[in-house]
C-alpha cells in the first residue's frame, strides 16, 4: 500500500504542480506520506476541511476543493478502481474516463447519427436530456453499496486491500465537507447560486461534491445501472452519456415509442433518486442540428458552439490584455475548433483582436 500511496502522490503532484497546498506537502514528503499510510492502516484517517467557491462558467455551480493530502487519497481510489470499472462501462459513458471526454462525445453523437439514419438516407430524431441536479441528489448509502458491489467483485476474497479501501471510500462518502469549509469568491456569486446546487442545502445523506477525482469516478459509477436500462433493457442502441446530461438518436418509426418510454426513464431514475430536469429535455429533427458538450452537431458536420466561441474569445482577451501568461487554455479551445473544422472562425475572431491566423 505504501507504494501504490507514492505513485498517487506522483498523480496528484503532476495537475497540483506548485500550488502552496502541494508544496507544503512536499516539502516533509515521506512524512507526510508515511503519517497518511499509518491513519490508513489504523482505520484512523479521516478528510480534512477544504475551500469551496462558486464558478459562473459553464453554468454556475459550487465547487469544493479537497487538501492535497486528500487528493492523494482520491487518486489512490481511483487507481484501484478504474482498471475494472472501465471495463464495466458501457462505451458511451464519456466523461472522466482515458480516452473518452467532450471532443470523443461530440465525435460519437455525429458517428450514431450517421448509423442511426443509415449514412443519412433515413429521417431520424435526437432526444436530449439533463438530470437535475445531478451531484446534489446522489443517495450516499446507495452510492456506498454500488461501491461495496464493486469491491466484491473485485476482490472476491475480501482480503486486506478490500477492507482498506472499503474504509477509504466510506470515509470520502460520508464525510461532510461543509464541515469547518473555507469559502472563497465574492459574496453576491453565494447569494445567486440556487439552494438546489448548494451542499450547504442538502440533507445529511444526499449529494457529493464537484471538483473531486473521486467524485467524477463515483459520478460513471452510480448512473451504470441507469446507462444498461437505457441501452440493453429499452433497447436504445445509439444512447450516449457525459455526466448528466445523455442522449437517445431513434428513426421516425421509433419516435412515437421514444416519447411513450420517457415516462419509463423517469420512473427508472426515480427509483435511484433521481429526476429529469423539466426545462432541458427535447426531442428534434437531427437535420436542425443539436448541442451537445459545447459543440452543435449536424448529419455531415460539426460546428462550434457558442459556449466554445466564447470562452476561445475569453482566453485571447485575457492574454492580450495581460491579465494572464498561461497559454494553456487557448491553445486546448484552439485544438478542439480545429478538430470541429473551424479554421475560418478561429480566424475571424483573431481578426477581432488584430490577429492574423493562416490555414
Amino acid at each position: 500500500m505504501r507504494e501504490r500511496l507514492y505513485t498517487a502522490y506522483e498523480e496528484a503532484a503532476r495537475h497540483k504542480r506548485g500550488t502552496e497546498d502541494e508544496v507544503k506537502f512536499e516539502a516533509h514528503l515521506y512524512e507526510n506520506l508515511e503519517l497518511l499510510f499509518i491513519e490508513i492502516k489504523n482505520r484512523t484517517y479521516t478528510p480534512s476541511s477544504g475551500i469551496a467557491f462558486v464558478t459562473m462558467s459553464p453554468v454556475i455551480r459550487e465547487i469544493f476543493a479537497a487538501p492535497f493530502r486528500d487528493r492523494v487519497v482520491h487518486h489512490l481510489l481511483y487507481d484501484m478502481m478504474v482498471p475494472w470499472l472501465d471495463k464495466r462501462l458501457i462505451e458511451d459513458a464519456y466523461s472522466c474516463r482515458k480516452g473518452k471526454g467532450t471532443l470523443y462525445g461530440i465525435m460519437r453523437m455525429e458517428k450514431k447519427m450517421r448509423q442511426c439514419s443509415r449514412n443519412f438516407s433515413k429521417k431520424i430524431y435526437v432526444a436530449k436530456f439533463d438530470i437535475q441536479g445531478y451531484f446534489m441528489s446522489m443517495m450516499r448509502p446507495k452510492l456506498f453499496e454500488k461501491v461495496v458491489w464493486v469491491l466484491d467483485k473485485q476482490y472476491p476474497r475480501k482480503n486486506y486491500i478490500y477492507h482498506t479501501l472499503k474504509f477509504l471510500w466510506h470515509q470520502i462518502i460520508f464525510d461532510d465537507p461543509t464541515r469547518e469549509v473555507r469559502r472563497r469568491g465574492a459574496y453576491w456569486k453565494w447569494e445567486v447560486l440556487p439552494r438546489s446546487k448548494s451542499l450547504f442545502h442538502q440533507p445529511a445523506e444526499r449529494g457529493i461534491v464537484i471538483g473531486n477525482l473521486s467524485s467524477q469516478l463515483l459520478s460513471n459509477l452510480f448512473l451504470d445501472e441507469f446507462d444498461r436500462f437505457v441501452k440493453f433493457d429499452l433497447g436504445y442502441k445509439y444512447y450516449g452519456r457525459y455526466v448528466d446530461d445523455f442522449f437517445i438518436i431513434v428513426t421516425e418509426e421509433e419516435l412515437s415509442r421514444l416519447k411513450r418510454e420517457v415516462k419509463m426513464i423517469e420512473l427508472k431514475l426515480s427509483s435511484m433518486g433521481l429526476v429529469l430536469h423539466p426545462k432541458k429535455r427535447t426531442i428534434q429533427d437531427a437535420e436542425k442540428g443539436v448541442d451537445f458538450l459545447g459543440a452543435r452537431v449536424y448529419p455531415r458536420r460539426i460546428i462550434p458552439g457558442k459556449r466554445i466561441r466564447r470562452n476561445f474569445y475569453y482566453y485571447i482577451q485575457r492574454l492580450q490584455s495581460g491579465m494572464t501568461g498561461d497559454l494553456e487554455p487557448m491553445i486546448s479551445y484552439m485544438g478542439l475548433m480545429k478538430h470541429l473544422n473551424s479554421d475560418k472562425q478561429i480566424a475571424k475572431i483573431f481578426r477581432l483582436f488584430g490577429l492574423d491566423y493562416r490555414f
